[in-house]
């Protein structure tokens, strides 16, 4: 059984209204919860690419990253679970871990099924819930992943 169904929550993925990049974080996950994301992404053998000001680079410990000189660069890890959907992790914070995800990847019940399933991944590997917010309204989740599923947190 999907945790979402398509139907209900087409509405949250369309990029016209919704913005096609919503924001997506896991909220207190501290530095142990980004090396559990960088260990996650090896362990699922997740197509993944790491780089920083525009260059390419091998995909460091988090401690490294998140120990960067301030003013530097922004790091960003893009992951593809899947050929067809990619998310962007980008080191903002050492408290929290944020990306994005392009709506335009994720129409219809099986990319659902696997935007969902990335999801649960994330949440369970760091033990934390993961939201997503409309893009531009930071801090108000329409769904996420709580008490092991993901779960509509607005009304559509």
């Amino acid at each position: 059984m999907p945790d979402l169904l398509w139907d209900d929550v087409k509405c949250f993925f369309d990029p016209d209204s919704m913005g096609s990049l919503p924001d997506l974080r896991v909220p207190h996950a501290m530095p142990e919860g980004w090396q559990a994301l960088l260990d996650l992404v090896t362990e699922k053998n997740w197509k993944c690419q790491y780089s920083e000001g525009g260059r390419v680079l091998p995909v460091p410990r988090a401690e490294a990253v998140l120990s960067r000189p301030a003013g530097a660069e922004c790091p960003a890890l893009r992951v593809w679970p899947t050929a067809e959907m990619s998310a962007i992790f980008r080191f903002h914070a050492d408290d929290e871990v944020d990306f994005d995800v392009d709506l335009r990847e994720v129409q219809g019940q099986e990319r659902l099924d696997v935007f969902c399933g990335f999801l649960r991944a994330i949440g369970r590997r760091l033990g934390r819930p993961v939201f997503m917010d409309p893009e531009g309204y930071y801090g108000h989740p329409v769904l996420g992943f709580e008490a092991d599923r993901v779960v509509l947190l607005a009304e559509p």
